[in-house]
């Protein structure tokens, strides 16, 4: 019984050395985004991404509860508006979201944080006028996961758990902006 014991100890570390080596060698840092064309003036669309005071109009989170409980505060659009929020849905969590950069009308960066990870994600939106009544809208987030290796293979599955969010959302900002 010790026998089989240790052997099934040596098996479990073996597997966790292997994880955590794999784990240096994925990329430290994650990329998604997704764009569409809006059928609006670039200064419409930059008034929608430039304030939390709508998002919830157009957020997929939003979406998903309905019943989470939000906070604003700061300035109702620029850089230091900031939106809280609180989920009992493990799909919206625990966090909060502020306008760190704002360079009108092609720039809105915020700053996100989740939960209790002290490390910030960064979400752009970045605006192209095609004409004057079409705007191409990208919207990006970037993290970095340094040495955390757990957050390493989180950013692999990123672009797939993110992307199609980001895809509605991008989707419903565009119909209550042309309507």
């Amino acid at each position: 019984m010790m026998k089989i014991l240790k052997s099934l100890l040596l098996i479990i570390a073996a597997i966790a050395i292997v994880l955590i080596v794999v784990g240096l060698f994925l990329p430290q840092k994650a990329h998604v985004e997704r764009s569409i064309t809006v059928d609006a003036p670039r200064d419409a669309v930059f008034q929608q991404v430039n304030t939390f005071k709508d998002y919830n109009s157009w957020s997929p989170w939003y979406q998903r509860d309905p019943n989470a409980k939000y906070e604003f505060t700061g300035p109702e659009s620029g850089v230091g508006a900031k939106m809280a929020w609180e989920s009992d849905n493990s799909q919206v969590g625990n966090g909060s979201q502020e306008i760190v950069e704002s360079d009108y009308p092609s720039h809105v960066k915020t700053k996100l944080l989740f939960g209790e990870d002290p490390n910030p994600g960064y979400a752009v939106f970045t605006l192209e006028e095609i004409d004057v009544q079409k705007t191409k809208l990208t919207w990006s987030f970037d993290a970095d996961f340094g040495y955390n290796i757990m957050g390493r293979y989180f950013g692999v599955f990123m672009d797939d758990m993110l992307g199609p969010d980001y895809e509605k959302g991008l989707q419903s900002l565009k119909q209550k902006i042309e309507n």
